[in-house]
């Protein structure tokens, strides 16, 4: 039992053993087999890369040959553009080369012709000299006249030609300037002063009051001279009680204090209480009424001219000017008359009427103050406009009246204009016969002063001179010439106001006799 079961399980484990070697083989077999196929495969694959490798290879290798014959056949293009520029160049360069030794060579030739032709010139010019020595010897044969004298006359006849030509030019640019300039500013000048009708009062250093009767003058004496010592030592004006029948005469530099004396005195002739302490309190009396008058009249100036916003101390100083004069011209008249002068004058240039106005009326404003401090009116004024801040058109015109400095400005140049026409019209101002005089025989002096000049006549109060010239010294073309010079002298050497004519005659006579 027991041996036969050993059998079995033998029997049982020979044959697991069989089954399990003969599953081992079958498996090896299957396996040999696959390796076999994958073998294949693998050979397949390595194949095909390799083709495909190859092929890529002689691809490549293809585009390389390509890439380089395109970049050899580029090179070679470039080559031949670059080779054929350089000809060009050179064909250009050779081409230059030949036009430039043809343009020396046409230089040569043409300096040879110029030296050829120099030469002639020079013979030509040594005949022609030759010439014209012997045309100056047969010349001055014929003519019986030197070179030198000849060239006199050559001169001569030049001079006066230009003498004629220089007076024609002057007669031209006259009568141009005249027709131009003249007729324009006499409408502008006459139609100002038209407009301005300002009434001009000649004043003098002296004041009459009128007395009531003789016996008057004795109570102004007073007892021992007291009652006038006392009048003119608050007064500062000096009484002269003369022959004079019922008057008394005040006199003084300073017209305000002269003023004060005559209010007080007919004051004092009307209370008839002639006594020192009468005479002190009625002189302070009077004292303030004229200070307020001054005020009065600088405010009626404004109102009269129309100028608003000066400083109120510049209005007293323009009152003060009512007492001030000027060759006997009453001085806020005369800046009165300025200031409506230039106002007529800017409107018709179309300017700043009220600021001409101004300029006007101020530009005499040192003469207020000019007698009691150092300095010149002009110099004082532009002190006086600057201190109160007035505009610097105002101050330039100021300064610039009597011409001591440039306008800077038109309404500065009218106020100039305006001024010298205020000062230069008829019965403005008053002057002495001596300066008068003077003036007269100047303008002779100068007129006699040239050859040719037979008498000479200041006329018209010296607003013209009228010379007579002798016909054989001074043609028609030195007549002009002459009283252009004459008339730049008087300019130069004479102060006067206004114009001044220069009228040069020149008249020729024929006389004969019948027998």
């Amino acid at each position: 039992m027991t041996s036969t079961i050993v059998a079995i399980f033998a029997a049982a484990a020979a044959a697991g053993f069989v089954c399990f070697f003969l599953g081992r083989s079958k498996e090896k077999a299957d396996y040999a087999k696959k390796i076999g196929t994958a073998e294949e495969k693998s050979r397949e694959i390595i194949d095909d890369a390799i083709r495909t490798a190859e092929n890529k290879k002689r691809e490549a290798l293809l585009e390389t040959k390509e890439e380089a014959l395109r970049a050899k056949n580029d090179l070679d293009k470039e080559i031949k553009d670059r080779r054929r520029e350089v000809n060009d160049l050179e064909r250009r360069m050779l081409k230059r080369d030949e036009a430039s030794e043809k343009k020396a060579q046409s230089l040569e030739k043409k300096e040879s012709e110029l030296l050829r032709r120099e030469e002639s010139l020079n013979g030509r010019e040594t005949e022609i000299d030759r010439l014209h020595q012997q045309k100056v010897t047969e010349l001055e044969r014929v003519s019986g006249l030197t070179r030198d004298q000849a060239k006199t006359e050559l001169l001569k006849s030049v001079e006066e030609r230009i003498k004629h030509d220089t007076a024609m030019l002057i007669r031209e640019y006259d009568n141009r300037a005249r027709e131009e300039s003249e007729k324009t500013a006499r409408e502008y000048i006459v139609e100002a002063i038209q407009r301005c009708a300002a009434d001009q009062v000649t004043e003098s250093t002296v004041s009459v009051v009128q007395l009531p009767n003789d016996e008057m003058k004795g109570r102004i004496i007073g007892r021992e001279g007291r009652n006038i010592r006392t009048l003119e030592q608050l007064t500062g004006v000096e009484l002269i009680i003369d022959d004079t029948p019922e008057a008394v005469v005040l006199s003084g530099f300073d017209p305000i204090r002269r003023e004060v004396a005559r209010i007080a005195l007919e004051k004092l002739i009307v209370d008839g209480r002639i006594h020192p302490a009468r005479i002190e309190e009625v002189v302070e009396k009077s004292r303030r009424e004229v200070e307020d008058a001054i005020k009065e009249e600088g405010e009626s100036a404004l109102l009269e001219v129309g100028v608003h916003g000066i400083h109120p101390e510049l209005v007293t100083l323009l009152g003060r000017m009512k007492f001030r004069t000027s060759f006997g011209q009453n001085a806020l008249q005369h800046s009165i008359e300025v200031a409506q002068i230039t106002g007529l004058l800017a409107e018709e240039l179309g300017l700043d009427i009220r600021m001409a106005k101004r300029a006007g009326l101020l530009h005499d404003i040192g003469k207020a103050i000019d007698h009691e401090m150092e300095g010149t009116h002009v110099q004082l004024g532009v002190d006086l406009c600057r201190k109160y801040h007035e505009p610097e058109t105002v101050v330039n015109a100021v300064a610039s009246h009597h011409g001591g400095t440039e306008p800077s400005t038109l309404i500065a140049s009218l106020v100039a204009a305006a001024d010298a026409i205020s000062a230069a019209r008829p019965g403005a101002r008053r002057k002495s016969l001596e300066t008068y005089a003077n003036r007269l025989r100047e303008l002779e002096d100068i007129a006699n002063s040239y050859s040719g000049v037979e008498k000479s006549f200041a006329v018209q109060a010296g607003r013209e001179v009228r010379i007579m010239v002798i016909p054989e010294q001074v043609s028609e073309d030195e007549m002009t010439i002459m009283a252009h010079d004459i008339a730049k002298q008087i300019q130069d050497q004479m102060q006067y106001p206004g114009v001044i004519k220069v009228n040069i005659i020149r008249e020729s006579r024929a006389v004969d006799y019948a027998k």
